[in-house]
This record gives structure tokens, sequence and C-alpha cells, in this order.
């Protein structure tokens, strides 16, 4: 009742259509491209930013990292431009500098590129976690299902 409710009530943010927007589950797989790397995603609507769990970060000046993605995510080792530091308040509550880069994932049927924080998230359940400037405009969120819809990514 209560989703029936909310989707009587809910509408498209600045211009989006209703038909444009897909919809997608509290837990979506996703792929960062152009790895293709599937990774297992909570889609947070409550986090503002989107930030990856990583191991062995290591800074090269301010304007590049490496680091290695965990084992539950293949372990792959990256290289990417630095875009800015920021600083973010932590889970736990404290804050922290993080680098944040740019990535092209693909969730369900589109390809987004977005800017993801990184930092070490070992502790947390899912290694991805997709904050709502990823995704408005484009998704509504059905936070009583996941697993809605399968990256198809051309």
């Amino acid at each position: 009742m209560i989703i029936v409710l909310a989707s009587l009530f809910s509408f498209p943010l600045e211009g989006a259509c209703a038909e444009e927007m897909a919809t997608i589950g509290a837990v979506e797989e996703v792929i960062l491209l152009p790895w293709n790397i599937k990774i297992l995603a909570r889609i947070d609507t409550g986090a503002a930013t989107t930030s990856l769990d990583v191991r062995e970060m290591i800074r090269h000046g301010e304007k590049e990292v490496e680091f290695v993605l965990p084992e539950r995510c293949g372990g792959h080792q990256m290289r990417l431009p630095v875009l800015q530091w920021r600083s973010i308040k932590s889970s736990e509550g404290f804050r922290e500098r993080r680098p944040v880069v740019e990535l092209e994932i693909c969730l369900g049927p589109k390809r987004l590129r977005t800017q993801v924080t990184l930092n070490d998230r070992s502790s947390m359940e899912f290694p991805l976690i997709i904050g709502r400037k990823t995704i408005r405009r484009n998704f509504v969120v059905d936070v009583s299902r996941s697993n809605i819809t399968s990256p198809v990514c051309h």
C-alpha cells in the first residue's frame, strides 16, 4: 500500500519524463566501464556522493591516484586522474580527505559518467555506494526490491 501511495504522489524531477526514468532497487549490479568489471552496488538516496571500495591507494601528487579494487571486485589495479580532493564526513562521523575521480558505469539500461570518491570500505557490505547525485533524473528507486534490472549498456 505504501509503495502504491508513493508512486501516486511521485513526479519527475527537473523536466524528466516518467517514461525515461528506469526503476531500480535498493541493490543492483553495475558494470565499471570500459573495464567490464561487475560490482554489486547499494543505491543510497541518503548519500549525496557515490563511493567505491579501494585498497593500496597511492597518491601521485594531487593529480593522480593508483589503487587496487578489492578481491571481491576482481582485484584489478587502476590508475586514474583526480578531479579534486573532497572533505567527506564518514559513516563513523569524522571528516577525511578523499580523492574524487570520474567513472563511467552501466546501471540498468543507462551509461552514466559520475564523480566517485575512493576509500577503504572493507567494513561495509557493499563495495559501491551509488549516491543521489548519480541517479537523479535517471531513475526511480523502489527500496522494497533489489536486483530489478541488469546492466545492459552497449
